[in-house]
């Protein structure tokens, strides 16, 4: 994938102009065509670098499949699944999304949804409409004093913790990523779920739809809780089982449900809906003005920076490649990835276990996008059509390459201030070790052979072992070079170990043909960098 090179996008969902507007004055190709079928993605998603999706638009392992151009995927809200990041991640397409777009109209929604609850406003205004006057049917509850429950202590669990407050309830809460001296901070304590389910009146979650959050209210956690608890859903439908719901309404375990989300949507069992106790709505979380503009423009915007390379921000799965775009991190990735194929190229092989190890305090936080830089390096050339640090970790491991990362503090002199990189591939005598100078990833060792003057790792290389004392192989090399019409453009030597040393040449052009360099050095290879 080819950062810096989207031109068309596709909007596949009705947003806001300034969506369209921001990326055309990015420079970008915008088609706008909300509703389509799939068979009509299908097909319009063919030619496009990008694709922006509210939450109706599903893309699927097959719609990636068919973007043949296709290098990112922007969800305008939250939540991504509707996206098989998936399938994403291993061809290499970026996920984006916009997680604090719409955290407050979401949140305003749940607390109308409470308050609905509590005084059963929808229910009394439809009464209202069909011309009766029923005072005594809509008896409601006071919010002060009663338990709020929230689970998922994120962007909008907090905004709605905060607001409910202001009715005099008390909010507790679970998290498993929020500590809980930081829910503390903004009114929450936090319990285990055993405890929260007898303690609260009002639950409403707020976390992603994973495997373990699906039907996490369900028939056995309606019956630990109190009779009559009142539930919201405004989060991802499947979070609480509607089917248990259903039950618990029906005898009266839970007093009332608002649910703004469904697993199917629409529903087409409308049991639930047509329940008295429950008020719904059509998936309104981040249905105003505010919140899909600013969805609209934070991704209109990602998107373009993205493009001309300015950043990356909102990323889902490639939270390594938001590195690459910073101009101290740049040059180290190209290291790692360098490193990396250097190493496969003369271990032979991709299967194993590597080590990384950042040397140097300057590195101490660069192991989360080494890693699948060197993870790339080693799979370059390899069966996988490309390889980015957005699928590269996925794809080492389907390879049955594991490839982990240790720190130590302390560099060896001279790069003590700089950092250095070191790659081995355990089980094998095989390692590489490099660093950085100025921009330049350079080679500072190999297989234990150190460079005085440390090797550029750049352009086609050649790199060989042969005896220190054998100048032949030199010699040999420049009448080849001679042939082809290829420059020698650098040419750096290792350290002798057991009597042979490295050599690394940087040539204008690969070699075509090294038979005449085999019979004088003991291995050789190319690539390119």
């Amino acid at each position: 994938m080819a950062l810096g090179k989207v031109q068309k996008v596709l909007i596949s969902e009705s947003l806001d102009p300034c969506c369209r507007e921001i990326l055309q004055a990015g420079g970008i190709r915008v088609l706008e065509k909300p509703g389509l079928s799939k068979e009509e993605l299908l097909r319009e998603i063919k030619d496009c670098d990008g694709l922006i999706v509210r939450s109706a638009t599903k893309v699927t392992a097959e719609v990636l499949e068919a973007a043949e151009r296709l290098q990112v995927v922007g969800r305008a809200g939250t939540g991504v699944d509707n996206v098989d990041v998936e399938a994403a991640t291993r061809k290499g397409v970026l996920v984006m999304n916009t997680p604090t777009g719409n955290s407050l109209s979401a949140a305003e929604l749940t607390c109308g949804m409470i308050l609905s609850l509590a005084r059963q406003i929808p229910q009394a205004a439809a009464s209202m409409k069909e011309g009766k006057w029923d005072r005594k049917k809509y008896m409601g509850m006071e919010l002060n004093g009663k338990t709020l429950a929230v689970l998922g202590l994120g962007r909008i669990g907090r905004e709605v913790a905060t607001r409910m407050q202001a009715f005099g309830m008390k909010t507790i809460g679970y998290d498993p990523i929020i500590t809980p001296d930081v829910s503390a901070t903004f009114g929450v304590e936090q319990l285990p779920l055993e405890q929260i389910w007898p303690r609260c009146d009002f639950i409403t979650v707020h976390t992603p739809l994973l495997p373990s959050t699906t039907g996490l209210l369900n028939d056995s956690t309606f019956a630990k809780c109190r009779r009559g608890v009142q539930v919201v859903n405004c989060a991802r439908g499947g979070i609480v089982d509607e089917g248990a719901l259903l039950r618990a309404l029906q005898s009266g375990q839970c007093g009332g449900a608002a649910l703004d989300v469904f697993t199917q949507e629409p529903p087409k069992d409308r049991d639930l809906v047509n329940h008295p106790n429950v008020i719904s709505c059509p998936h309104l979380g981040a249905s105003t003005r505010e919140a899909q503009s600013r969805c609209g423009k934070e991704i209109a915007m990602q998107i373009v920076d993205m493009a001309t390379g300015k950043g990356l921000t909102g990323v889902v799965n490639g939270q390594a490649l938001s590195k690459a775009f910073s101009p101290h991190t740049k040059p180290w990735i190209a290291l790692a990835r360098g490193l990396g194929t250097v190493l496969r190229t003369a271990g032979k092989q991709v299967q194993g276990n590597v080590q990384v190890c950042t040397l140097g305090t300057a590195l101490k936080e660069a192991g989360s996008y080494l890693t699948p830089a060197v993870a790339a390096g080693m799979l370059a050339g390899g069966p996988q059509k490309e390889v980015t640090l957005v699928n590269a970790t996925l794809l080492a491991q389907e390879a049955g390459l594991k490839v982990t990362t240790t720190h130590s503090d302390v560099a060896p002199e001279p790069d003590s201030s700089t950092g250095l990189v070191q790659v081995s591939l355990q089980g094998t005598p095989h390692q590489v070790t490099g660093t950085v100078q100025g921009s330049t990833p350079v080679l500072r060792e190999i297989n234990g052979a150190t460079f005085k003057q440390p090797a550029p790792l750049c352009g086609p290389l050649l790199i060989y072992r042969a005896k220190a004392s054998d100048a032949s192989a030199l010699a040999t090399l420049t009448g080849l070079l001679s042939k082809a019409g290829a420059q020698l453009l650098s040419y750096h030597s290792s350290s002798t170990v057991a009597g042979e040393q490295w050599s690394v040449v940087g040539l204008s052009a690969p070699l075509s043909n090294l038979s005449e360099l085999k019979p004088r050095v003991t291995e050789i290879f190319q690539l390119h960098l």
